[in-house]
């Protein structure tokens, strides 16, 4: 969820994403940054904000679990270095030295567990590098309502930092101070690596970190400075339960835009978006709907109560459900309906065509204006390939039918009920396919006499 201008930024620079970390909280098998918020991985999601900034690089560093991660990288156009022992952030940095030699521009260093700082932000940052008293580095910092463990930041009335230190090896008075360290900063270059190879490990956890450039600089007479963020931008993820916070926050700032740019939630609480939803105007959202990734919702929609949407386009004035499910592929026209218990794949539904009842229509076309009855399947699978069923516009398909793909049915034709369609309808005829109704007078009432009987003389 991104603002719609791209923010400027000075000159190039060069993201260094940390994500070596084992992530050991998380109690998983999957590497920490790939979980997903959203429906994006949360590394993804610190990738394509960025690339709103048109960065020169974007290195991610690796320890553990670089087969799960490397792919996602390389897809977003990033690059993999590896942090072989994890002795700090500072060490972590210091891995991608290599990698931008030469590079003569400003280097961000941020984190792959922290993903929803905004474009704007490492704006705003690369611009007070840049600004009249030319600071070493700049640091993002926050206020958060419980300052816990972070980083602390003693800071002058103009931003200029007076120290920064650990909360390990902060004082009592240092403690007490609220503005904390995010862990984000960004440093030309030549100064980031430079300052870098000068931090030593002497703390309570024997590790390089990386805020400590700040006072290396400072000894030499060079200042720093920090900005501030609101803390759920600087969210750090290390649990189950953090990524879960992260996610209801995330949720809770779509729904508020979904709603101020017109669309209606009868209970915002209740509806999840995924990361690239789109919805229009004047939209009608009921309680309990899912969007997964993939979904464009045109003007005037109705989506009613606990409908299930991914990878799917519904165009204009369109109705959804109650209780359907829209799969990827799934292309609802202007005006048309999928009712209660449908579901509906890799299918196109023309304008004005209705599929209201207990039906799945997957790889199909439906012609405009045509009629779905209650409980029809296309069956499109034979167990080893996919097929696909035409539906002309204006077809009517009687209930409880089963059309056999590869099957046509034509423009205007009717499909009896309960028919099961193996061959071509053409154009304006009727089709039938079920066995011949017989009628046995006195059948029933003879076959429960016998029945009876038999179950007395057992029991």
């Amino acid at each position: 969820m991104s603002e719609g201008e791209t923010p400027a930024v000075p000159g190039p620079f060069a993201a260094v994403i940390l994500a070596a970390g084992k992530g050991t909280r998380m109690k998983s098998d999957l590497h920490k940054v790939v979980h997903p918020i959203a429906g994006r991985p949360m590394l993804g999601h610190v990738m394509a904000e960025l690339a709103r900034l048109s960065p020169a690089r974007m290195v991610v560093v690796l320890g553990q679990g670089r087969d799960q991660v490397a792919p996602l990288v390389e897809a977003m156009g990033g690059e993999v270095v590896e942090q072989a022992e994890q002795l700090g952030t500072g060490h972590a940095v210091l891995q991608a030295s290599e990698a931008l030699r030469g590079f003569e521009g400003d280097v961000l260093a941020t984190y792959g567990d922290v993903p929803m700082v905004r474009a704007e932000t490492v704006a705003a940052m690369l611009s007070r590098l840049h600004a009249e008293d030319a600071p070493a580095s700049v640091v993002l910092g926050f206020r958060p309502a419980d300052a816990a463990a972070y980083g602390r930041i003693a800071a002058e009335g103009d931003g200029r930092i007076a120290k920064m230190v650990e909360f390990k090896d902060a004082t009592a008075e240092e403690r007490a101070i609220k503005l904390c360290n995010s862990g984000l900063i960004v440093a030309r270059a030549t100064d980031m690596f430079a300052l870098l190879a000068r931090v030593g490990n002497a703390n309570a956890q024997g590790e390089y970190y990386l805020p400590d450039l700040v006072m290396v600089a400072q000894a030499e007479d060079r200042h720093s400075a920090v900005i501030e963020a609101e803390a759920w931008e600087v969210a750090g993820i290390n649990s189950r339960a953090e990524l879960a916070a992260v996610e209801r926050d995330w949720q809770a700032r779509r729904r508020a835009c979904a709603m101020a740019e017109g669309a209606t939630l009868v209970d915002p609480d209740t509806v999840w978006f995924s990361h690239d939803t789109v919805v229009g105007r004047d939209v009608v959202i009921e309680p309990n709907v899912r969007f997964g990734p993939g979904v464009a919702i045109g003007d005037r929609v109705t989506i009613h109560a606990f409908s299930d949407i991914e990878g799917a386009i519904v165009k204009a004035g369109a109705a959804i459900g109650p209780y359907a499910r829209l799969r990827p592929g799934a292309e609802i026209g202007e005006g048309a309906k999928v009712g209660n218990f449908v579901e509906i794949k890799k299918a196109v539904l023309g304008p004005g065509a209705k599929v209201n009842h207990l039906s799945y229509i997957g790889d199909a076309s439906v012609g405009p204006g045509a009629n779905i009855g209650a409980g029809t399947i296309t069956c499109n699978y034979d167990g080893f390939f996919k097929y696909r069923t035409e539906i002309g516009a204006g077809a009517f398909i009687g209930s409880n039918s089963a059309l056999v793909a590869p099957v046509t049915i034509g423009e205007g034709s009717i499909v009896g009920a309960g028919s099961v369609v193996t061959a071509d309808v053409e154009a304006g005829a009727l089709a039938l396919a079920r066995g011949k109704q017989q009628a046995k007078p006195g059948w029933a009432r003879r076959f429960r006499e016998m029945m009876g009987a038999r179950k007395a003389k057992s029991g």
